[in-house]
């Protein structure tokens, strides 16, 4: 019945005329490529970087020291005001980067004092309190101040137990600011005994 619609038969079992009329002829199978998971790469201990250390844990690994000053909360101008932060030595802190213990260990060994009226000064002690007078600022003129410290760090990591790589250079952090109101005394004569 579909002779009219479809044609004849050809010799290689095809019928000419639209498409539809064609035979169903199964297609060869073609080997299908296996695809294989994605390859997992785990990280190694020596994949991990001073500067992902840094980026990551920089707040946690540096203390950030406090200025102590002498005498506490106002000081008079010319006079010896006493500076030192707390000397932590040596701070160890264990961290954990691309699943690996990362121990670092952070060193003061310079301390930059900012006294808030444009005065810097670099020392290697952390300062000591009153009676030593170690580290002092004369200030000039009265007002409000805020003196920060700037440690200065050497620092070291060690990444699973490989063993210490050493940082170059220091890691400077600066601690928050202490307020401090100077004042300027005024001499008042006053008659002995009265």
């Amino acid at each position: 019945m579909n002779i009219g619609i479809c044609g004849l038969r050809e010799a290689d079992g095809t019928t000419p005329g639209p498409n539809r009329c064609q035979p169903v002829v199964p297609e060869t199978l073609r080997p299908t490529r296996r695809t294989l998971p994605p390859e997992v790469v785990q990280p190694r201990p020596q994949d991990v970087t001073w500067e992902q250390i840094l980026a990551q844990w920089r707040v946690v690994l540096f203390p950030q020291l406090v200025v102590h000053v002498q005498p506490t909360g106002r000081t008079l101008v010319n006079y010896d005001t006493i500076v030192y932060t707390d000397d932590n030595g040596v701070t160890v802190r264990t961290v954990t980067l691309l699943g690996f213990p990362v121990v670092v260990r952070a060193t003061p060994v310079r301390y930059t004092w900012n006294f808030g009226d444009g005065t810097t000064v670099t020392t290697e002690s952390p300062g000591s309190p009153f009676p030593a007078k170690e580290i002092t600022h004369k200030y000039l003129k009265r007002g409000s101040v805020s003196l920060t410290v700037t440690a200065h760090y050497a620092a070291s990591f060690d990444v699973a137990g490989t063993g210490p790589q050493y940082v170059d250079g220091t890691i400077p952090v600066t601690g928050p600011a202490t307020p401090l109101q100077v004042r300027e005394a005024v001499p008042v004569l006053v008659e002995p005994g009265g």
